[in-house]
């Protein structure tokens, strides 16, 4: 898996993220969903190198990545925060500007990059995912029947960590088969880490509440 790549832990400031990287020419950065590692991009990301500067991090929380202490906002895991991650990377691997792909979880990072930090990214993909406050704001049953775990996962009243790490296997599903057996087992190592599961759903937190107020927007 990611044979010829680079692998790292890097501070970019305020936390250590694990990163892959690899391949030379144009970089890109290709940050992963919920709840998945940068092991998600194993199949693409070699593909890619044969052009560009690959760069695959965990995101703050998840993975191998720093797991910062939460706060009662959720500031600690906004987008604002990831995004400035994603800069701290780019200074750290000696890269001014940079294209910047993101799936689920990961396309709000890619997001909030590109509206913070506009200088820094060259291109912008966001795939399988639409903006927070946008999707929120058309909420009705029928969205809130099909989405409910982004209720269940932000909500703290009840929090939902109890509940994935008595069977984080039957709550998160996956197989070798599909995933390839290297990026499954990472995978899993990571759904059963408490404190990644504790990261992952302050990230949702995030969503319903900083995330929600900023979606879209500079400041």
């Amino acid at each position: 898996m990611f044979e010829g790549f680079a692998l790292e832990e890097i501070d970019v400031g305020e936390v250590r993220l694990r990163v892959r990287h690899g391949g030379s020419g144009p970089p890109v950065v290709l940050l992963h969903g919920h709840p998945r590692t940068h092991a998600t991009w194993h199949r693409v990301a070699p593909l890619l190198a044969r052009e560009h500067t690959v760069i695959c991090p965990d995101l703050r929380g998840y993975g191998g990545s720093s797991k910062p202490p939460s706060d009662p906002g959720h500031t600690t895991y906004a987008k604002r925060a990831m995004a400035r991650d994603v800069v701290g990377l780019l200074d750290a691997l000696g890269h001014d500007r940079a294209a910047v792909v993101g799936h689920d979880r990961g396309c709000y990072v890619a997001m909030r990059t590109a509206l913070d930090h506009p200088d820094r990214v060259t291109r912008l993909g966001v795939l399988d995912g639409v903006p927070i406050g946008e999707a929120l704001a058309r909420a009705d049953a029928r969205f809130a029947a099909r989405w409910w775990h982004w209720f269940f996962l932000g909500q703290s009243d009840k929090p939902a960590e109890r509940v994935i790490t008595a069977d984080p296997d039957a709550w998160y599903g996956g197989s070798p088969a599909v995933m390839g057996a290297e990026a499954y087992a990472d995978y899993r190592r990571a759904i059963h880490d408490p404190a990644t599961v504790h990261a992952m759903c302050e990230d949702y937190r995030a969503g319903l509440g900083p995330d929600r107020a900023s979606d879209g927007r500079r400041r």
